[in-house]
């Protein structure tokens, strides 16, 4: 089992920044596959980005492609989402989740973290 706790969310104008954090409890984290996931008001929660647990491959999520960043330091036990020129329609709860079960192409989550609001003002 794994617990995770995100952090580095806020408001931040149109084309501007962010980079999210994801610390991990436990001593297998580099067995997951990690992926941050995120939900709007009103809509379902999607998929962002996601990692293997090598951190050798990525997916990303078309919206996001060129614009953010995934990584992770297995050392640490933490993943991160390095957000740039961001956008209002990025406006959501961002949620950091780990698997055991899935691939990084067609991730689910099993675990979740409590979220972290990402606010972008236009």
């Amino acid at each position: 089992q794994v617990q995770l706790v995100e952090s580095g969310g806020g408001l931040v104008q149109a084309g501007g920044s962010l980079r999210l954090s994801c610390a991990a409890s436990g001593r297998t984290f580099s067995s997951y596959t990690m992926g941050w996931f995120r939900q709007a008001p009103g809509k379902e929660r999607d998929v962002v980005a996601t990692i293997t647990p090598s951190g050798g491959r990525t997916y990303y999520v078309d919206s996001v492609k060129g614009r953010f960043t995934i990584s992770r330091d297995n050392a640490k036990n933490t993943v991160s989402l390095q957000m740039n020129g961001l956008k209002p329609e990025d406006t959501a709860v961002y949620y950091c989740a780990a698997t055991l079960l899935s691939s990084y192409a067609t991730m689910r989550g099993d675990y979740w973290g409590q979220g972290t609001q990402v606010t972008v003002s236009s």
